[in-house]
């Protein structure tokens, strides 16, 4: 791990003492450690002892002429290999997640393309409050990974989930995630995310229940994972995930037009929910309401982008599917894989409620070789286990 560098930002809470130690854990194992302290979290341990374990400056002040002539806040975001925020209070998740910048340290999460860690700490109803509970499923949503928090007694005399996991256990989660690391460097990854809207007139469009946070997930992911990415994204209302190059599009054909633009590519995920048919004539003006039967409309099959993809002359190497099923899942996954010449299907049950639009999502890995289950997690979770089983595959 020499030469790793970890951005710790110190968050206000009596847990705060624990990034002492994860400091010197770090140094000890080679790691340098770049702290930013904010306001809440010095008055739980001072910037000198926090400096002298680092064996480094502390920043802390945002509009610090000093600071910002140094090591701007553009700058330190980006500067080290991961970003650790320790104690992650329930202030700055909330921050984080609703991407909020008025300190150094909430700039500095906004501003960072790099893998964020966060071990959690805050009294348990803060914990299992719905607010909290909500950015938890944003943050995981947008890549962040967690460590913690444990179950325990409280400095507040309460008794729950809600204590900041140990620096031991966050040391090994840094180490892990810097072992995965930039592992597809040098790759170049197309992501297709949320719907396709067809217009049926100047006012009215066929779409689908897709909300792209499962897409927008998996862009999230690779691009953690040093992937260079480009999201082909329907109309959604998801900021894009940091690093990552959005390309808007609404109908299935703007949608293959720019996933053929982005190529050549190595990876190609095709998770939107493309609309397999769309009106055969766009009416010139809104269709209007009349006695008597309602217009007929004539309907024509659209581009199939994921088979296109895979019989392309430049298809990426790996081609990845979705399949959002209603019934007969993993056999219609499979009728699937064959079918569109892709080398993976990842199969999803949408019946299931939380499923489409939700934060949750169980998966089936549908390849050549069989079927894997994954059990029902967050999004997030299941955009990192598929990241890292693609970066598996091109190790």
């Amino acid at each position: 791990m020499d030469g790793k560098r970890i951005l710790l930002i110190v968050g206000g809470g009596i847990a705060a003492y624990k990034a002492l130690e994860l400091t010197r854990l770090l140094r000890k194992a080679g790691i340098a450690v770049r702290p930013i302290l904010t306001e809440a979290g010095a008055r739980f341990v001072t910037p000198l002892s926090l400096a002298a374990l680092a064996e480094d400056k502390v920043y802390a002040d945002l509009f610090s002429l000093t600071d910002e002539a140094e090591m701007g806040h553009i700058e330190l975001s980006r500067s080290a290999d991961l970003v650790v925020v320790a104690p992650a209070t329930a202030d700055l998740m909330a921050k984080a997640a609703n991407g909020l910048a008025g300190d150094l340290a909430s700039t500095t999460l906004l501003a960072t393309d790099k893998l964020v860690l966060m071990a959690p700490a805050m009294n348990v109803r803060m914990w299992e409050h719905a607010a909290t509970q909500r950015n938890l499923a944003i943050l995981k949503a947008d890549g962040v990974q967690f460590v913690g928090p444990d179950e325990g007694a409280m400095a507040c005399g309460e008794y729950g989930p809600g204590r900041m996991a140990e620096p031991a256990a966050i040391l090994e989660a840094i180490l892990g995630a810097l072992a995965q690391g930039r592992s597809l460097a040098g790759r170049r990854a197309i992501v297709t995310a949320g719907p396709t809207a067809e217009a049926l007139d100047p006012v009215r469009l066929l779409t689908n229940r897709s909300s792209g946070k499962q897409g927008y997930a998996i862009a999230a992911a690779l691009a953690a994972l040093g992937c260079e990415v480009t999201l082909v994204s329907g109309p959604t209302a998801l900021p894009a995930p940091a690093g990552v190059t959005r390309v808007d599009v609404e109908s299935a054909r703007e949608m293959l037009g720019a996933c053929e633009a982005a190529l050549p590519a190595d990876i190609a995920v095709c998770v939107a929910a493309v609309a397999d048919w769309r009106p055969e004539t766009l009416g010139g003006h809104k269709i209007k309401k009349a006695a008597g039967a309602p217009p007929p409309i004539v309907l024509t099959e659209n581009p199939d982008i994921l088979a296109t993809l895979s019989r392309h002359a430049r298809r990426p190497r790996l081609m990845v599917g979705f399949a959002a099923e209603t019934d007969n899942v993993e056999a219609n996954a499979r009728a699937k894989l064959s079918k569109k010449a892709c080398d993976w299907i990842v199969a999803n049950d949408v019946s299931v409620a939380g499923t489409m639009g939700g934060d949750e999502n169980a998966v089936a890995i549908v390849t050549g070789a069989g079927i894997e289950r994954w059990e029902r997690m967050a999004k997030g979770a299941v955009a990192r286990r598929l990241a890292q089983r693609i970066a598996e595959d091109f190790a």
